[in-house]
């Protein structure tokens, strides 16, 4: 398959899909860190959707979207006009994304604010269902193809921090763009499920 990993610099998920032998390439307006030039497109994604793409797994900014900002949106519990402008930009280029010319499209995004009326999601997945003892709430926008399946559950691990809260532990010390990085055993989960030989693009 022809497949476009929009807004992905990391590359994990394309490496995964072209160690199955697809044609994947990742794009980003960011130059890639995963080593493979010749996969990467750096551009503006919304440039390059309508270049007969099989399958599209989408990553697109959440900074403006999440719950997780929250206190930066309405900050002594009044709405942030600025930051809810971004928000609605950040979710118009959402469902650019979402509703792209491209036979099958996965979307990811974390659990976003409610403000914001998004989309219901297909599924949420966590790390811990597939090899890391880590929480991440992260939901996924599914077209044409079955819910992500766990393929390694295991146990969560917290710590608590100074005011008591409870932190799930390997993220706490991660900047934004660490955090935002797919982990290699989901990018490989996505790759098995969703890329075998046996999903014709052209019978869904």
């Amino acid at each position: 398959m022809k497949i476009l990993i929009a807004c992905e610099e990391s590359q994990e998920v394309c490496k995964a899909f072209r160690e199955l032998g697809h044609e994947a390439f990742s794009c980003d307006i960011l130059p890639c860190s995963g080593g493979h030039l010749e996969w990467h497109i750096q551009d503006d994604v919304l440039k390059h959707l309508n270049e007969g793409w099989d399958l599209m797994i989408a990553h697109p900014p959440c900074t403006y979207l999440s719950r997780a900002g929250t206190r930066w949106l309405f900050p002594k519990g009044i709405l942030n006009q600025e930051r809810y402008k971004k928000g609605l930009e950040a979710k118009e280029f959402f469902l650019k994304l979402l509703n792209a010319n491209v036979p099958i499209i996965v979307v990811e995004n974390p659990v976003p604010h409610k403000v914001f009326n998004m989309p219901k999601e297909s599924q949420m997945i966590q790390p811990f269902e597939f090899g890391y003892p880590v929480t991440k709430r992260t939901l996924l926008w599914i077209k044409g193809l079955p819910l992500l399946k766990p393929t390694n559950i295991v146990k969560p691990e917290y710590y608590i921090c100074k005011k008591g809260w409870r932190h799930s532990k390997f993220t706490a010390n991660w900047d934004a763009k660490a955090k935002s990085k797919t982990f290699p055993e989901i990018a490989k989960a996505m790759a098995n499920q969703w890329g075998k030989e046996q999903i014709e693009v052209l019978a869904l």
